[in-house]
């Protein structure tokens, strides 16, 4: 091994570790509880939850194999002297532990092989007797990698057993999916050097990625843009805190804004989906809508709301809410489009949400219409 933390591997799940440190070393649960800052029935329900998945055939040989290396380890601290004889007993367990995959390859076996078991129908499978597990889509072989490698996967919960059997096959698991998104993130962030602040990698497992068309102004077709459907900008800036303690964003400004978002996703529904919002932003009833002419009515008072908040709001602060509330674009990419200095962009996008919050205020009393 070449990466450890412990004598244990740097991609050990902590339950794992604890599960050893009582089976292998000896130690009793209440001092592994006094060591970990935790009660000796947490520390007793990880290593029962830990004993309980020895069914799986790739957790139980590596969890075998950790016990051979920590004994054979026992044996060669206190028997210095050791014979030629010995030696060479050891030597397959010594071999075994050379086999253990380190954190750099786990990681980079993880992007290649959990890509793979995302497909639809991918099964990774693994027989007893093999050293390589296979990834398999119905009959066709697309890629293979090392037994020790899918142990990491399987002790890390990144795959699960699906049918076990002669040749057990295993499915990618939600943390599996999630996990991959995370080492895509770090991968991508390694050759990025010019972020204005800083990225957490552990977000990039929640958000979902998704393309929108947008309609540029004086372009003759829409843009498709890269964006995350699983949360606002708005989300990020609510988290923030100002000086003084208080958020950047109060809860009123950001159901403002959700509140623009779903008007703006229903209005989708209609016949006319790659419309170009940006007229709105011009005033008066130029570029208006027939309420009339969609298909639903509901799609068509919901873009009534979205126009008549965008012409009160008026060019600029539109500009902002249209691109960070509706199209989902970050606020970095929305100064870029719209050709403001940096960091000017959330001062802006606050003025546009008070000024929303206050329409919606005047229109509805401070209520949410009702859908439809």
């Amino acid at each position: 091994m070449t990466t450890t933390r412990g004598s244990f591997p740097d991609w050990l799940p902590d339950a794992t570790r604890i599960y050893l440190r009582h089976t292998e070393d000896g130690h009793s649960i209440r001092a592994i509880a006094r060591e970990e800052g935790c009660h000796a029935s947490t520390v007793l329900r990880r290593i029962r939850a830990c004993e309980n998945r020895r069914d799986d055939p790739l957790i139980d040989d590596a969890l075998t194999r950790f016990g051979q290396m920590r004994s054979t380890a026992d044996e060669t601290s206190l028997q210095s002297d050791t014979s030629e004889k010995e030696l060479q007993m050891t030597a397959p367990l010594r071999h075994a532990q050379g086999k253990l995959a380190d954190e750099t390859t786990v990681q980079r076996e993880a992007r290649r092989i959990l890509r793979r078991l995302c497909e639809i129908g991918a099964l990774l499978a693994v027989a007893p007797e093999l050293d390589k597990a296979a990834v398999l889509k119905g009959d066709v072989r697309t890629a293979v990698v090392d037994r020790a490698v899918a142990q990491a996967f399987a002790l890390n919960d990144w795959i699960a057993v699906e049918t076990p059997g002669r040749v057990t096959t295993y499915r990618i698991t939600t943390a599996g999916r999630a996990a991959l998104k995370r080492l895509l993130e770090e991968e991508q962030d390694r050759g990025n050097t010019g972020f204005a602040e800083a990225r957490s990698l552990f977000a990039a497992q929640h958000r979902e990625w998704g393309e929108r068309a947008v309609m540029e102004p004086g372009a003759d077709r829409p843009r498709r843009l890269r964006i995350n459907l699983a949360e606002s900008p708005l989300g990020l800036l609510a988290r923030r805190r100002e000086k003084d303690g208080q958020p950047f964003l109060g809860p009123d400004l950001v159901a403002a804004g959700e509140r623009l978002r779903e008007d703006f996703e229903l209005s989708q529904m209609g016949p006319r989906v790659a419309q170009n919002w940006e007229r709105f932003l011009t005033g008066a009833d130029r570029g208006g809508f027939n309420a009339e002419g969609g298909a639903g009515g509901g799609s068509a008072r919901a873009r009534e709301r979205v126009a008549a908040a965008l012409r009160d709001l008026g060019p600029g602060l539109g500009d902002m809410v249209l691109r960070c509330c509706c199209y989902l674009e970050g606020l970095e990419a929305a100064e870029k489009r719209l050709g403001w200095s940096a960091r000017s962009g959330k001062i802006v996008l606050r003025i546009a949400l008070l000024r929303l919050k206050r329409h919606y205020d005047e229109t509805n009393g401070g209520k949410a219409p009702l859908i439809g």
